[in-house]
């Protein structure tokens, strides 16, 4: 079931003369802007990562990805009145796009694709989930909706070398996933899926090992790769 959030980026994208959940071939569009097709993906990017690759070879393609950075969950009571709100403790960042592009590298990067990241506030109503469900807990639950508190401004990326621009600061000339995880304060597991994320879409590339470590160094041109075939 589509959600608050996901009507509310719609109105923010489609303007009074475009159109919206357009039927185009085998696959629906979320907003239709001239000629430009765009797709909002608050889940998985995996789940839209064949249709992306596929459209963007012969239409313009935006993909805006939300990245929620704050969220407050409202729990509601069966009859709908609100019980409590309170700040969840999870926080993303534009980094934290890098755990869905693990995911994403068959598609990024594309001549006719861009991948907007938007940093929002939502609000998420939960209702209890006992007597829905077989198996029941104390802490369970099922989410109702969620829905938009504010927006943050557009970040696009469009290069390999753009998602360099995600990280805090300048990489070195070489590095191994253990500086990557010193310079963006990230433990060393997420900084590992960040050099695939680089390395797979061009903007790096492997030069050797330092004991057990792999040896990275930033492209000068990020690399063009062979188009795989599905």
């Amino acid at each position: 079931m589509e959600t608050s959030l996901h009507r509310q980026l719609k109105a923010l994208y489609a303007g009074p003369e475009d159109r919206q959940e357009v039927p185009f071939g085998k696959y629906r569009i979320d907003v239709v802007r001239g000629q430009e097709l765009v797709e909002i993906q608050h889940g998985s990017l995996a789940a839209i990562r064949d249709k992306v690759r596929t459209l963007a070879q012969k239409h313009d393609v935006l993909v805006v990805k939300p990245v929620v950075a704050r969220k407050t969950i409202v729990r509601l009571t069966d009859e709908g009145a609100e019980a409590s709100r309170r700040a969840s403790p999870k926080r993303g960042t534009l980094l934290s796009v890098f755990e869905e592009l693990v995911y994403f590298t068959r598609a990024f990067p594309q001549a006719r694709l861009t991948l907007e990241l938007r940093l929002v506030e939502i609000e998420e109503l939960r209702v209890p989930g006992h007597g829905r469900r077989r198996r029941w807990r104390e802490n369970d639950h099922i989410v109702l909706d969620q829905r938009l508190v504010s927006c943050g401004e557009p970040r696009q990326l469009r290069t390999a070398a753009d998602l360099l621009s995600l990280l805090p600061g300048p990489v070195p000339e070489t590095f191994h996933t253990g500086q990557l995880a010193t310079l963006a304060d990230i433990p060393r597991h997420f900084a590992q899926k960040i050099a695939y994320c680089l390395r797979q879409m061009g903007a790096i590339d492997t030069i050797g090992k330092q004991g057990n470590a792999l040896m990275y160094r930033v492209c000068p041109t990020p690399k063009k790769r062979k188009r795989k075939v599905a």
